[in-house]
């Protein structure tokens, strides 16, 4: 493993703080890449890893590396010094509260982690999941209506953030009536939960916190009153032992679910759009054969991940693909770096319809922590993607806001958690 403080170059910049990187990560990630799988970046002492093999090893591992700073990472740090010991095991029990959004179910450790996400499962039954898919095609039809003869969109706004936010809140049983007010309250922290993931942000503030009053009313309300609804079903689950959860717990998880789920749907939406719309070959081929739908989607998925890494704290010193790695080390996988690793994908900078793997991809993560919305996320871009094609012809990129196809502009979320454009104006002519 090298440590090149002193290289000109693309290692030698602030992952964490340079817009370049948000711009155009996968300069940094090749760069970096050339230095070994597992490389510690100057900065902030963070060990970096691209490599695809490192970063299962990493994932797989939750005996030896801890969740506790998934989101937050290097920042603010840790309460109390990590260094010198070969097991902080203890350090993170004691203060893993103080941590930013430690109450989530992403910044849980087995066995609490493993009591958590069962109640999750509970919550996305394959028969939930089928009458949330059922509603998504008339969703789907209801949004492109708002927009279809005018022959422009910006489809961040005027699709994928009210598609995926209306789909998450029927899937969660959020009454109808209350849907307006709600999503009024979601737009307006809009920009705070864009900024997870960024150094700016005051990390000690949860951006979740105003879903928390919602959900938390209507569990206490269904405990109360039980219904013949999808909220009664998530106030009553159980933990698997049959114990029934604190109303935080159900609260916990389904804010989880509804924040999550839709912050990285919405960029995948976003960045599938902007491929079909730069690549109309893509769409001729898709809309001769639709069943190929989910096969780009697994491609776009490894080309393009919505969540460029998740973080992991080294609860013991240990050794991976080689590299020593000291109890209390920040750890980033840089998902969508071992997405493009050639070890395990031919030509992995290009994007490749037929690939044979695609399905490999980490954009979901891996392991226990593997994301369980990963079917829904599917779901809802197949349904989105498939009725697009079907109803708008000749999707292409507005000139006019992004400029040309060799200068085209784009600007992505200031941040280094999420991969996602934040505005994506497309021009179309309605189909026959």
């Amino acid at each position: 493993m090298s440590d090149l403080t002193d290289s000109p170059g693309l290692t030698d910049i602030d992952f964490f703080r340079e817009p370049s990187a948000v711009d155009d990560p996968y300069s940094y990630f090749a760069a970096i890449r050339a230095l070994g799988p597992i490389w510690r970046e100057p900065h902030h002492g963070v060990l970096m890893v691209t490599g695809y093999d490192e970063a299962w090893a990493i994932y797989q591992d939750v005996e030896t590396f801890s969740s506790c700073t998934s989101v937050s990472g290097p920042f603010p740090g840790f309460p109390v010094p990590l260094e010198g010991r070969d097991d902080v095991s203890d350090l993170i029990e004691q203060h893993r509260d103080k941590l930013p959004m430690s109450d989530q179910i992403i910044c849980f450790d087995p066995p609490k982690h493993t009591a958590h996400r069962a109640l999750l499962m509970r919550l996305l039954t394959p028969k939930r999941l089928k009458e949330n898919e059922d509603f998504m095609w008339r969703l789907a039809d209801g949004q492109i209506d708002q927009f279809a003869e005018r022959g422009s969109v910006e489809f961040l706004s005027e699709y994928a953030g009210p598609f995926t936010f209306l789909v998450i809140a029927d899937l969660l049983g959020v009454p109808e009536e209350d849907r307006p007010t709600f999503l009024e309250d979601m737009q307006g922290t809009k920009r705070k939960r864009a900024m997870v993931g960024s150094a700016k942000e005051n990390l000690e503030h949860n951006p979740l916190e105003f879903l928390y009053a919602w959900f938390g009313r209507y569990v206490e309300d269904r405990r109360r009153e039980p219904r013949q609804d999808v909220l009664t079903s998530m106030s009553t689950a159980t933990f698997p032992d049959g114990t029934m959860p604190e109303v935080a717990d159900v609260v916990r998880v389904a804010v989880n679910l509804f924040a999550a789920g839709q912050e990285t749907t919405v960029r995948l939406l976003g960045s599938s759009l902007q491929m079909l719309a730069e690549r109309p070959e893509i769409q001729d081929r898709l809309r001769a054969d639709p069943e190929r739908v989910p096969e780009f989607l697994e491609e776009m998925l490894r080309y393009e991940s919505p969540v460029k890494g998740d973080f992991r704290l080294a609860r013991r010193s240990t050794t991976v693909g080689g590299v020593d790695i000291p109890a209390g080390t920040t750890v980033m996988l840089l998902n969508g770096a071992a997405n493009r690793d050639a070890a395990r994908f031919e030509n992995p900078d290009q994007f490749v319809l037929e690939r044979q793997n695609a399905r490999q991809h980490m954009a979901f993560g891996r392991g226990v922590h593997s994301c369980p919305g990963g079917p829904l996320a599917r779901a809802e871009a197949r349904v989105s993607v498939e009725r697009l094609l079907d109803r708008l012809g000749d999707i292409r990129i507005s000139e006019e806001h992004h400029g040309p196809a060799q200068a085209r502009r784009y600007r992505y979320v200031p941040t280094f958690v999420l991969r996602g454009l934040t505005e994506l104006h497309l021009d179309f002519s309605p189909s026959a």
